[in-house]
């Protein structure tokens, strides 16, 4: 009996170009040193903590101060190399630093105790979905207060600090609680590198009385951290290169398509290294938009199932092999759990392991050097790529508008195309705009985020924020639902502060779009907001910022010519008014689909 990938059978599967990631041989190897000369007065927790950061080329910290942080945030702010960015609230102050991360290869945040550390929770939970290393750092209570049995306040009123701990364990890969200064120094020390080298958030708490004190465990600068980098066992990544030769080279029309581990795994070079080798059609998942270079010869776009680029899901799904670089089959990425792939015929790579169809599985081998080993020896065969040539049909148009006519979605979308070069980055928000700006064809260097794995609706500000304070040089270009600004609007005042010159595209067609697509009812129909007035409201004569509205096609092209004209150094905030059942056919299709897997009865007990 055949088994399906991505399919409703039970499977057995489980992000680069420089950008997001730390350096490939996964050695934090240029240190920043601190900016200032070190002397014992500063021998203290705060200011380990703040060169440590420098260190790691976190120049920005994101924050919402409470009474059990804020002397932990003046030693931030006194070192020069650190700018502590103040949030409006600790939710977007997790999803800045997430951001931040998928620019920098590392972000950090700092709240106060449970109700910072409860509201952040939620964006430090999406940042580990996406093998994100952030630092998420608590104001913790006095250290006199542990074990007195005293009841304080930001707690659920018992005498137990330790809820915020509980939650934050399952969401971050390391936990540190600091009530203790003889032990500090170790503990943030294995915490950031832990991150580093798991690519996931940690948890620090800093018990608020501690952060100012000398000790003399910080009388020294910081030695800068060398982290040792994960090897490949030496047979086992033979045994799998020659496992994946066989069955690859003995293949009609294999095809290669990258996945969102190839990020974590700093395998993205090595993967465009065996596309070139090779000569396979390259696609990649939806999530891996951007790990992937799509200019590349054989690049064929997107391979998302029943809603694939245009004849890339034909020659993925028609191949007799195909080998896939860190993917994700989860009920999204397959369009509940649709996809038309066998097992047998696939080669999965994971971050550190490789399975080979329904054979051997190889062990503590890292998907980089496998697949730069499988470069060295795999035939070129380029017969999935000619097969996609000789039945390529090249994109349509959208339909002429007429004067004043009403702004259709793909209209916009064919303006925002031309906005695209290696000097912007898109972020695109859950809903809608995942479908819309996956069909956007990125030019060398134009960066592309958004978060498939968790899907929590709002991220998107947060995460423009913090994207576009980690690379200035890029002008962030974010497409955002009504339905999802609304969650987390707030945070446009911090990029105002942060003088950052993004286009926001709001795009308001009056509700939850994609959850209309799912299952429909009233509770998809939002209250409809003045959104530039908002955002006027919020600029309040204080910031670089311009708005507009716009209903139609010529009203759009003006709006473009402004904010790359006369201006390009203002934050520009455009609403674009569109008809509520104005939707893409892919968010169509797939929204049935997985409507139809959110359906499914009960099995037979």
């Amino acid at each position: 009996m055949e088994t399906k990938i991505g399919s409703l059978n039970p499977c057995n599967s489980a992000t680069c170009n420089g950008v997001g990631c730390l350096p490939s041989n996964g050695v934090v190897s240029s240190i920043k040193p601190s900016a200032v000369a070190f002397n014992s007065a500063e021998a203290t927790l705060g200011r380990h903590i703040a060169r440590r950061l420098v260190q790691i080329d976190v120049s920005d910290v994101f924050s919402v101060p409470g009474d059990f942080n804020l002397t932990l945030l003046d030693d931030l702010i006194a070192e020069p190399g650190l700018n502590v960015v103040g949030c409006c609230n600790e939710l977007n102050a997790g999803y800045a630093a997430d951001g931040y991360a998928r620019a920098r290869g590392v972000g950090a945040c700092a709240v106060t105790f449970t109700v910072g550390g409860l509201s952040i929770l939620n964006a430090i939970a999406g940042a580990y979905s996406e093998n994100l290393p952030v630092i998420c750092i608590v104001g913790g209570p006095n250290s006199n207060d542990y074990g007195t049995h005293r009841i304080l306040h930001h707690t659920i009123g018992l005498p137990d600090f330790s809820q915020e701990l509980r939650c934050f364990q399952t969401v971050t890969c390391y936990q540190a609680v600091v009530n203790n200064l003889d032990d500090a120094h170790e503990l943030i020390d294995t915490a950031i590198s832990t991150a580093l080298k798991e690519s996931k958030p940690v948890y620090i708490s800093v018990s608020c009385n501690l952060s100012a004190i000398p000790h003399p465990t910080f009388s020294r600068e910081p030695v800068p951290f060398s982290l040792t980098p994960k090897l490949s066992n030496k047979m086992g990544l033979q045994a799998a290169v020659e496992a994946a030769v066989e069955f690859l080279n003995k293949a009609v029309k294999p095809v290669l398509v990258g996945g969102p581990k190839m990020r974590v795994a700093k395998a993205c070079d090595a993967f465009v290294e065996l596309a070139d080798a090779c000569a396979y059609p390259l696609a990649v998942m939806p999530s891996a938009k951007g790990l992937a270079p799509e200019n590349h010869p054989h690049f064929i776009g997107t391979y998302w199932g029943a809603v694939s680029t245009t004849f890339c899901a034909e020659i993925v799904e028609s191949a007799d092999a195909y080998l896939f670089a860190g993917p994700i089959f989860n009920d999204y990425s397959s369009v509940g759990y649709s996809l038309l792939l066998k097992k047998e015929k696939a080669i999965i790579v994971h971050p550190d392991r490789v399975v080979i169809g329904n054979g051997p599985t190889f062990g503590c081998v890292l998907m980089k050097d496998f697949l730069t080993a499988l470069a060295k020896r795999v035939t070129h065969n380029k017969t999935a790529y000619e097969n996609y040539h000789r039945i390529y049909v090249g994109d349509g148009h959208p339909l002429k508008s007429e004067p004043s006519e009403a702004l259709r979605v793909n209209v916009l979308f064919q303006h925002i195309q031309k906005l695209l070069s290696g000097e912007t980055a898109v972020i695109a928000e859950t809903g809608d705009s995942w479908f819309n700006c996956q069909k956007l064809k990125l030019p060398a260097g134009c960066g592309y985020e958004f978060q498939m794995q968790y899907g929590s609706i709002g991220w998107s500000v947060g995460a423009t924020l913090g994207y576009a304070q980690a690379v200035p040089d890029k002008r962030v270009i974010a497409c955002i639902g009504d339905g999802s600004f609304q969650v987390t609007a707030q945070d446009v005042s911090t990029m105002l502060r942060c003088g950052q010159n993004s286009i926001i595209f709001l795009i308001n067609n009056g509700g939850y779009t994609i959850e209309v697509e799912i299952h429909d009812g009233p509770y998809n129909v939002i209250k409809n907001w003045n959104y530039t007035g908002l955002v006027d409201a919020i600029c309040n004569g204080e910031g670089n910022c311009w708005t507009t509205k716009v209903r139609c096609e010529e009203e759009l092209l003006e709006a473009i010519d402004t904010a790359t004209g006369v201006k390009n150094d203002c934050l520009c905030f455009i609403e674009v008014i569109v008809h509520k059942d104005d939707t893409s056919k892919e968010l169509l299709e797939w929204g049935s689909r997985v409507s139809a897997a959110n359906g499914r009865p009960p099995n037979p007990q």
